[in-house]
């Protein structure tokens, strides 16, 4: 048989396989092998009772600390969400916008495959009338600036440790702290780039269609010129794209305090075992690593993958034991998903939603008016 014809079929066979499996199926699974695959890696390196003992004597005004900062920075994803919005037209309230993100945020743990991003489209359209190409287009500004504050954050968080003079990894494991920064790095570098293009004049839209029109990449094409025009609508805005930068950095400055702090409750606080400076720098580098492997859709809310990478990184660059740092990612973890679960159940009570059934921004026929402004109500 012809190779091309064999892995044809192949490629039709797993087309095929895959719409006959429930949505979301594939999400599921990946958590499950995940966690199937942590837990035999754990029952074999770590000792489990110690994990569970270094949990248990974490200093509790520390994590009432640490909830503390968590809490405050949803205002802030608010805010900032408002400021993405503004530029594409339509301006909502704070609050309002605060309760999206919870309930978006809280479908994305409960529903595979990320389907939660269409409870925020469907909120701000049945609420603010804000049409859902606005409402997904704006999802995606906010991640690409996400990751340049990650990035920024972890590569910010080296150059501390290199220019102070510091061991970046006492049990030589500097490959594995090279490889987050370099992966926060890039993350930050790749979206700069992004917002960089979209300032500029320069129209790559037209051309990338025509030289792709009808081929294999042609709807990956599509996304990737629908994204960048979103962003060049917000990066066109100085203000706002100062605005978004400067709300991004106190967002993941907020979520990398909360780690800090967690982290500090399991080893007897700050210069207790560990230089307060390097709790910090090494904090931010996990929390960087941690949410950058989140993003590999590969277990249901990054279980598993966000405790895995930030566990790794403390162990890489700290003295602090491997039971203490795997305790501290998952406290830090269980931390932030239960205010997003609690403030995400609470906004579907108020606007008696089920973030279990998230809508599909598909179903529904877009408003061409994508730029018309709204007032809030």
């Amino acid at each position: 048989m012809n190779p091309r014809v064999a892995v044809a079929r192949l490629r039709e066979r797993l087309i095929r396989f895959r719409e006959r499996l429930p949505r979301g199926s594939l999400a599921v699974a990946g958590t499950v092998l995940v966690l199937a695959v942590g837990g035999a890696v754990l029952t074999r390196t770590l000792d489990l009772g110690a994990v569970v003992s270094a949990a248990a004597a974490a200093d509790p005004a520390l994590l009432l600390a640490a909830l503390a900062v968590y809490l405050a920075s949803w205002p802030v994803r608010g805010r900032r969400y408002g400021d993405v919005l503004a530029p594409m037209g339509h301006r909502c309230r704070t609050a309002f916008l605060t309760a999206t993100v919870f309930a978006s945020q809280t479908a994305n743990l409960i529903v595979p495959a990320r389907a939660g991003d269409g409870v925020r489209a469907y909120l701000l359209n049945d609420r603010r009338e804000v049409p859902y190409p606005t409402g997904v287009a704006s999802l995606a500004v906010e991640r690409a600036f996400d990751l340049v504050a990650l990035g920024a954050l972890g590569g910010a968080a080296l150059a501390v440790l290199l220019l102070d003079g510091r061991t970046v990894a006492p049990n030589g494991s500097e490959r594995a702290v090279a490889a987050a920064a370099a992966l926060a790095l890039g993350a930050a570098l790749f979206s700069a780039g992004v917002v960089a293009v979209a300032r500029s004049d320069r129209r790559f839209g037209p051309a990338l269609r025509d030289r792709f029109d009808g081929g294999r990449l042609s709807r990956v094409v599509d996304v990737a010129v629908r994204f960048g025009a979103a962003v060049r609508v917000v990066a066109a805005d100085a203000g706002a794209l100062v605005r978004v930068s400067l709300a991004s950095g106190v967002v993941w400055g907020a979520d990398v305090a909360t780690a800090v702090l967690v982290l500090a409750a399991l080893v007897g606080g700050f210069g207790a075992a560990v230089d307060p400076v390097a709790l910090c720098v090494v904090g931010t580098l996990a929390v960087s690593a941690g949410n950058l492997a989140k993003v590999l859709p590969l277990s249901q809310g990054g279980i598993g993958l966000y405790e895995a990478a930030f566990t790794g990184i403390v162990v890489a660059a700290t003295p602090i034991p491997a039971e203490t740092a795997l305790a501290a990612a998952a406290l830090d973890h269980a931390l932030k998903n239960a205010v997003t679960l609690a403030g995400g159940g609470a906004v579907a009570a108020a606007f008696d939603l089920s973030v279990t059934g998230a809508p599909d921004e598909s179903e529904r026929e877009p408003d061409a008016a994508a730029t018309r402004p709204t007032a809030d109500r």
